[in-house]
């Protein structure tokens, strides 16, 4: 039950069980990092998790297996006995009452409204996901909250010790990146399976098209296990229809949630976000198929008798969402995805998008969430994009999509909450080298400077247009160009960029003085007048997860308590 730190953004699963039942998590395994364990390791939660971080995969061994993709089959021989020597086996797992989700955009949000229906119903949950923000024991939920870290510092010493005892090889166990390749294809027996949006992400590991990166996901499928998915583009819904096909698994498509609210009052979501209401609309399917076959009643009044087919694939019920399931979707709270913080001038809007799809809803949601502020009566508003990408994505493609949004400012770092990150075992990546994420934030830069010289010389044959999908209307007012010569910065680390961006504004966020240096550059100096004496002062975290995780470490010191 040991989760390491990973930058491949995980396929995610949850089990939900009666109040009497008992919850777990599923993991995988993967290769060793070359730093060594400690040879007496202390009882403390972060003793536990340094030596956690000791098992890492480390940076060679990661590109190592980007260039030699597994066989499933072998891969999952390979779990059964990393289970057996946990003193686990397969058949126990198929006692568990699992949801299991994958997709590579919005699965942490779906399980998220999922869970939170299932426990307005009453019903004892647990929740594995993966990457964490703040802290390792966040991975694993029961009804709703992070392990202690008591239980979480207990159960990792007995598994370590127990695996030590038994070790031809130590290894981490952790949940990969989802489908056909993932070793959480070691649970034979989920109650349902769903599928979020699907797009381009991990390549190296997946597949160059969608249509692949589909195959890959569908290999969740079972036989006989009903599975819903979410509207896809044609060629990957094709892919998941065949696969489903092929493996007798029944599988509907999720209607719009415009459809489950006709005739009634229209849903409230926990979340902020038009993209939410898709994973909203498959959490609704996932929660009434999960409590359907465990003969649970009154799961909303049926509207249409007979499913009909959409796209050569059965549409999922559409029913009357119960109160219940309209109460969990209100109570939904997933930190990182689409969260805001207001702190007296400043506006924090923290999303962990890191695909070009989600990139591109989290900028509606941000122009939106900008539409609907409060505007102040005198003083200037300043706009920060803090950013920064890890992995095979491409950042110029990404960091174009976010052009819209006008920025005076964009600022590039590692995903290092310090310069030193022996402050926090929870934080520390053996997976890349400083290296090469601080070169990684200056490629950033460098693209975005090439595409604000673009933007500053546009093709006059090319007029404007609004991004798809967004109202005319949410178009903010152009605005005059800075006078600087450029509005991008690169800081080593997390808390140096808050420091300059907040300006000790924020009520919250009071570091002590700032390292010599910080102002040596002149954008640096000439923006911290500027926002010093900003009315407003809006910053838009995004780009990956671990950058939004170290963000919330300094900006809400509970977290890690």
């Amino acid at each position: 039950m040991s989760q390491a730190r990973c930058h491949l953004r995980a396929a995610l699963f949850l089990a939900a069980v009666s109040p009497r039942g008992a919850t777990t998590g599923v993991t995988a395994w993967r290769g060793l990092s070359a730093w060594p364990a400690p040879q007496e390791p202390g009882m403390e939660y972060q003793d536990a998790v340094r030596t956690l971080n000791t098992l890492q995969t480390n940076a060679g061994y990661l590109e190592q297996v980007k260039r030699q993709r597994g066989d499933p089959q072998t891969q999952l021989e390979a779990m059964k006995l990393y289970l057996a020597r946990s003193g686990l086996q397969v058949e126990d797992l198929d006692q568990l009452n699992i949801i299991h989700v994958t997709g590579t955009k919005g699965k942490g949000s779906t399980c998220a409204f999922t869970e939170r229906i299932l426990r307005s119903y009453g019903l004892k949950t647990g929740f594995f996901s993966s990457p964490h923000l703040v802290q390792v024991r966040e991975r694993i939920r029961i009804n709703g909250q992070p392990v202690s870290p008591e239980l979480f510092t207990k159960h990792f010493w007995r598994l370590y010790h127990r695996l030590e005892e038994t070790k031809v090889d130590l290894a981490v166990v952790e949940v990969g990146i989802g489908g056909a390749y993932d070793c959480t294809n070691i649970i034979r027996k989920p109650v349902v399976c769903g599928i979020s949006s699907l797009g381009i992400d991990h390549t190296s590991l997946l597949g160059d098209t969608v249509e692949e990166i589909a195959w890959q996901k569908g290999g969740i499928f079972k036989c006989g296990v009903p599975a819903f998915t979410v509207l896809q583009p044609d060629g990957p819904l094709a892919v998941l229809r065949d696969r489903a096909q092929h493996i007798s698994c029944p599988l509907y498509l999720c209607p719009p949630l415009e459809a489950l609210e006709e005739g009634g009052p229209p849903l409230t979501l926990g979340l902020e976000g038009e993209h939410q209401r898709s994973n909203a609309a498959l959490a609704l399917q996932l929660a009434r198929c999960w409590l359907q076959q465990k003969g649970h009643q009154g799961l909303g009044e049926l509207k249409v008798s007979r499913p009909s087919v959409l796209r050569q694939m059965p549409l999922a019920p559409v029913f009357q969402p119960t109160s219940h399931m309209r109460h969990g979707l209100r109570d939904t709270e997933w930190l990182g995805r689409t969260q805001v913080l207001r702190r007296g001038p400043l506006t924090w809007y923290l999303d962990g998008a890191h695909t070009a799809s989600s990139v591109q809803a989290c900028v509606r949601w941000f122009r939106q969430a900008l539409h609907r502020s409060h505007r102040p009566s005198h003083g200037p508003e300043v706009r920060v994009l803090l950013f920064n990408a890890t992995g095979d994505r491409d950042p110029a493609a990404l960091l174009k999509l976010l052009q819209p949004c006008q920025f005076d400012y964009a600022v590039f770092c590692p995903n290092l909450t310090d310069v030193s990150s022996a402050g926090s075992a929870d934080q520390q990546n053996f997976m890349v080298t400083l290296d090469q994420v601080l070169l990684r934030c200056l490629a950033h830069q460098r693209h975005w400077s090439h595409l604000a010289e673009e933007q500053a010389s546009p093709d006059p044959w090319s007029p404007a247009s609004p991004e798809p999908g967004e109202p005319t209307s949410l178009l903010l007012a152009s605005r005059p160009p800075r006078t600087h010569s450029t509005s991008s910065l690169v800081f080593s680390c997390i808390s140096h960029a808050l420091q300059w961006i907040s300006q000790g504004r924020d009520p919250v966020f009071q570091p002590p003085n700032p390292p010599q240096g910080l102002l040596a550059h002149p954008v640096a100096g000439s923006g911290a007048g500027v926002l010093q004496e900003a009315a407003a002062i809006h910053v838009l975290v995004t780009g990956s997860l671990h950058l939004v995780g170290g963000v919330l470490k300094l900006l809400e010191p509970a977290l890690s308590q």
